[in-house]
């Protein structure tokens, strides 16, 4: 009896092909609709993640600003605003088992060309710190003398500098021995728009001898971060606030949960479509059980059973469900993958479990709410009266 009920649930399907095809293509569209954002989410988050995969590696150590500070004439670091070279000792003596440490100097300072005078970004470090954390340079090369200094790579074409231009910064005369790849947004050092001094030109310029804005620890393993972080914490700030610490791959944490949440907030909007789909089929559905009175009449006659009434009915709107979800499913992929494209600009994440699996995610809510919509339908067509049905015209 199950083989020639599922035959007749075919066969009603086939009998109202259009009806049950646009049925479907409701269904389609909301399968299409979650599995693109979706994947698009996944995506976007592996893509943001990787970008800011290189700075989550790095702690930041600056002084505590709460105690308000110092003043000095303009341009000039002052003391109370810089970590002193006790504290630069006491934090390298802490961190430099965990990851590289290095002291940044660090102002905003006036840089001339000709008649032309702007404020930039301006560093102050060791030559050596130089050649480990800028370690990309599109040109040139490493300072050689206190006058010769790096800049970023904006920096040198927003101003038309190249290797061996010179410049006026702080009121000194430099000359650029070598231009820094694009590093982007980073934690620690923001070069692309910056001009990067050795530490002896910077205090000669500036001042603040042997006094750092920053500390700057980049570590061999990432989950050392809250053990460095509570050791500087724990020994720097025992008796009083007197430095900060900034785990940047807390902020990396921050950023991909607050592009996940988004995804997942359009992904819900988006499975709003399913709903309209649903109605759509229960409307079908109830069509069917209206059209087929006399026929539910004749079957229950000759003796078929009430849940092989109900199953006749599930079958069609499962029928209907899987007609829907499989076009979805391969629309959703042809789809996705060039909207992902277009939105994102490569499709490096496309191919992998995070991203894919919400391809079968998406089919199975679109089939189960398939199957939900046609369950009172079905009930309905199972719990007519067998001579009533009969009598219907």
């Amino acid at each position: 009896m199950k083989d020639i009920i599922f035959a007749m649930a075919v066969r009603n399907v086939r009998i109202n092909l259009l009806r049950s095809i646009l049925a479907a293509i409701g269904i389609t569209i909301g399968i299409i609709s979650i599995a693109c954002m979706g994947m698009l989410g996944s995506n976007m988050t592996a893509s943001v993640t990787e970008s800011l995969s290189a700075m989550a590696d790095k702690l930041i150590v600056s002084p505590y600003s709460g105690k308000g500070g110092g003043g000095g004439p303009p341009g000039m670091s002052s003391g109370s605003d810089n970590l002193t070279k006790s504290q630069y000792k006491n934090i390298y003596k802490i961190a430099s088992k965990y990851g590289y440490v290095y002291g940044v100097h660090s102002i905003r300072a006036k840089v001339k060309k000709g008649k032309d005078e702007w404020n930039t970004q301006v560093y102050g470090l060791e030559v050596s710190d130089m050649k480990t954390i800028l370690n990309n340079l599109t040109s040139g090369g490493y300072p050689s003398s206190d006058n010769s200094v790096l800049i970023g790579s904006s920096f040198a074409e927003d101003n038309d500098f190249k290797v061996g231009s010179r410049f006026t910064v702080g009121g000194s005369g430099v000359k650029v021995s070598g231009i820094i790849e694009p590093r982007g947004m980073s934690m620690d050092l923001s070069t692309d728009n910056a001009v990067i001094l050795t530490k002896n030109m910077y205090e000669s310029a500036f001042g603040a001898k042997d006094e750092y804005n920053q500390v700057n620890i980049v570590l061999h393993d990432i989950n050392d971060a809250d053990a460095v972080s509570n050791d500087i914490d724990s020994q720097m700030n025992r008796r009083e606030e007197t430095v900060r610490v900034q785990d940047s791959s807390r902020m990396v944490s921050m950023i991909s949960s607050s592009v996940s949440t988004i995804t997942s907030f359009a992904t819900l909007i988006a499975s709003i479509s399913l709903l309209v789909a649903a109605v759509s089929i229960f409307n079908i559905m109830m069509m069917s059980v209206t059209e087929r009175i006399r026929e539910i009449g004749v079957l229950r006659s000759i003796g078929t059973q009430k849940k092989e009434i109900l199953r006749m009915f599930v079958y069609e709107a499962a029928l209907i469900g899987i007609l829907g979800a499989t076009l979805g499913m391969i629309l959703s992929l042809i789809m996705g993958y060039f909207f992902i494209h277009i939105m994102i600009g490569n499709t490096k994440y496309f191919f992998t479990y995070d991203s894919l699996i919400h391809l079968p995610y998406a089919m199975a809510v679109g089939l189960i709410i398939c199957i939900l919509s046609g369950l009172y339908p079905a009930w309905r067509g199972a719990q007519m009266d067998p001579i009533e049905a009969l009598r219907a015209e």
